[in-house]
């Protein structure tokens, strides 16, 4: 039986194993390799996605079977109308992997890995992650109606949270806030506190029962 990896085990290179799996599989395809705290952040080209994905959910050594959520992230700076942390592209489709282990097969790590991909504003499409993790479903739909990213290849790509007529997407930086007035005729401003106090029953007008006020014959 084979044992399971450690989280600080590394390839020859000094990479955490599944960025040099990576890039000897893809040399094309990795962009970046971030290590933050002991997470592992890997950028890997949109049009690979879907390749890479299954490579870390079959590959022996991975086992990334668990897809925990996917999400979107917009690097635009409203004040300033461009992109913070000097990202190249303003969105991101970040996807939160997990190795479960198996202690009778020795298969999984318990390790987890971020692929991310960056999406530019002009072209917001990304390869849909449902043919490989069809729990990415309703998260790609979440990511389409908030952020406007279209995920392509899905089975059912609609809004999720807003309704089918919503205009633009709520989460992204340069989304108008502020709210909707509310005209409340007749100078209200809705009802007052005493309409929702409904009496008891066994109250009298005074708020006192029956049996304290005593017969009142």
């Amino acid at each position: 039986m084979a044992e399971p990896l450690t989280t600080t085990e590394t390839a020859a290179s000094g990479e955490r194993l599944e960025a040099a799996l990576l890039r000897e599989r893809f040399p094309d395809a990795v962009e970046e390799v971030v290590e933050f705290r002991g997470d592992t952040r890997i950028t890997v080209r949109r049009d690979r996605i879907q390749d890479i994905l299954q490579f870390l959910r079959d590959a022996p050594e991975l086992q990334y079977t668990f897809f925990s959520e996917c999400l979107g992230v917009d690097y635009l700076d409203p004040n300033a109308e461009e992109l913070i942390l000097g990202k190249k592209h303003r969105f991101e489709v970040v996807y939160n992997l997990y190795s479960v282990p198996d202690t009778r097969t020795g298969r999984g790590t318990g390790r987890r890995i971020f692929i991310k991909v960056g999406v530019p504003e002009d072209d917001p499409v990304v390869p849909t992650a449902t043919g490989v993790y069809p729990g990415a479903s309703f998260p790609e739909r979440e990511i389409f109606d908030m952020f406007g990213i279209r995920f392509e290849g899905h089975p059912d790509l609609r809004r999720i949270l807003m309704s089918d007529d919503w205009v633009g997407h709520p989460q992204r930086k340069d989304y108008p806030l502020g709210g909707e007035r509310v005209q409340f005729p007749g100078g209200k401003f809705g009802p007052s506190v005493g309409d929702g106090i409904v009496q008891h029953p066994g109250e009298s007008f005074f708020g006192r029962t029956a049996s304290e006020l005593g017969d009142r014959d």
